[in-house]
């Protein structure tokens, strides 16, 4: 009964480190992929640099137009850009050691879980406080309370366990958005253009549609429609009928009536490109849609829920679901849990009535268990009483209930 069913805990665990629990020798993650292509990305771009510039010195060589002291500036520019490149690499480099010694740290924290197999020991017990203060950091920084959870996985020592960072960064798409700049998104949009791609986004063409529209709402429209060729007709194959629509901005003003282009105006439009973007960010991060401690709340609440829960008269004390003002509320919405087999719960202990709790029959034809009842007479000289009516018996008056 108390022993662990890791695969189950392990499926929530995906986004936690993007690896395949049953190989670990396969460590896909994100970031070192990234860290890769960004490398290879500066040192491309400077050897053809470096190609391009001593071709020319060669050719101007051969044709007897070289110039000993441009030759000089020529190799002392390449020297410094070499330079460059360096220490861009040496930073790269301090970056995927970062994310190595991450990677390392989270596999521990799955490896310590798998060498646990009961729920009732110390160790699991201290695991399960650390994957508790993981989620509540995960949803205080979804919610934008990143101080909060800066300090509790500081006290905790686990800020190698949370994606802090991460959440930083795109707070700032985020904030910049606020203020009606599309700017930070779309350079977010460019660094990540082969992993949106993947998840077919359409996030940069909803981007360059409301520059656009800002264009078009400070009647700009020269710019508007030079803006337009430029980065709207790219879209055209898959979104003419958008564009087609956003171009009659031209021709009606901000404070247009007319349905189509007076909701094309409206700023609740920046709101939508947050949501899109967050969306888009969590699916290219292997984040849940929905943070980690709704849905653990959610499956311990539906796996709870009954339908006496809602009924005055049937809650129990011990049940989560059964408080109207707690998580009953986070439980409306919920479905009803499927019992193969109904366990019987007594009203007065809220223990559940079994062959070792006989279910027992008051002569108001009430049932409450045999150890709740036989623990009240024994403090009242063998009277028990009933909580719902009040009506009080002799301990020998109640009868056993045979439930088929």
């Amino acid at each position: 009964m108390n022993k662990i069913n890791h695969d189950q805990l392990l499926s929530l665990e995906h986004p936690f480190v993007k690896v395949n629990v049953k190989s670990p020798s396969s460590i896909p993650v994100e970031k070192y992929r990234s860290a890769l292509k960004l490398s290879q990305k500066h040192i491309e771009k400077e050897i053809s640099n470096l190609t391009n510039t001593i071709t020319e010195i060669i050719k101007k060589s051969a044709q007897g137009n070289v110039d000993a002291k441009q030759v000089e500036v020529a190799l002392d520019a390449i020297i410094t850009r070499l330079s460059t490149l360096k220490r861009k690499l040496r930073d790269i480099r301090a970056e995927e050691s970062l994310y190595a010694q991450r990677t390392k740290v989270r596999l521990q924290h799955l490896e310590e879980f798998l060498s646990i197999n009961s729920l009732d020991s110390d160790d699991f017990a201290r695991w399960s406080r650390v994957r508790l203060n993981r989620i509540l950091i995960d949803y205080m920084l979804r919610d934008g309370f990143r101080g909060s959870a800066t300090l509790l996985a500081k006290s905790e020592n686990i800020e190698q366990l949370v994606d802090i960072e991460l959440f930083v960064q795109s707070g700032k798409v985020e904030q910049a958005l606020m203020r009606y700049s599309c700017t930070e998104c779309l350079q977010w949009c460019n660094d990540n253009k082969s992993g949106l791609k993947k998840i077919k986004s359409t996030l940069e063409f909803s981007l360059r549609e409301q520059e656009f529209i800002e264009l078009a709402r400070e009647r700009r429209t020269r710019e508007a429609i030079a803006y337009a060729k430029k980065h709207l007709t790219p879209w055209q194959d898959t979104h003419m009928k958008e564009i087609s629509q956003v171009m009659g901005l031209l021709a009606f003003p901000p404070d247009t009536k007319c349905h189509p282009y007076k909701r094309l105006y409206d700023k609740s439009r920046w709101t939508d490109l947050i949501s899109q973007f967050r969306s888009n960010n969590f699916a290219l991060q292997y984040f849940t849609p929905e943070p980690l401690l709704a849905v653990t709340l959610q499956a311990g609440l539906a796996a709870l829920k009954t339908p006496m829960c809602y009924k005055p008269e049937h809650r129990n004390v011990n049940c989560p679901v059964c408080d109207p003002n707690m998580l009953g509320a986070l439980a409306t919405e919920l479905p009803l849990s499927h019992h193969f087999n109904s366990s019987i719960v007594c009203k007065i202990s809220g223990h559940i009535m079994n062959e070792d709790n006989l279910p027992m029959a008051l002569p108001n034809n009430y049932v409450y268990s045999y150890n709740a009842l036989a623990e009240m007479a024994s403090l009242n000289n063998d009277k028990v009483t009933c909580p719902r009516t009040g009506s009080v018996y002799d301990i020998s008056e109640i009868k056993k209930v045979f439930i088929s």
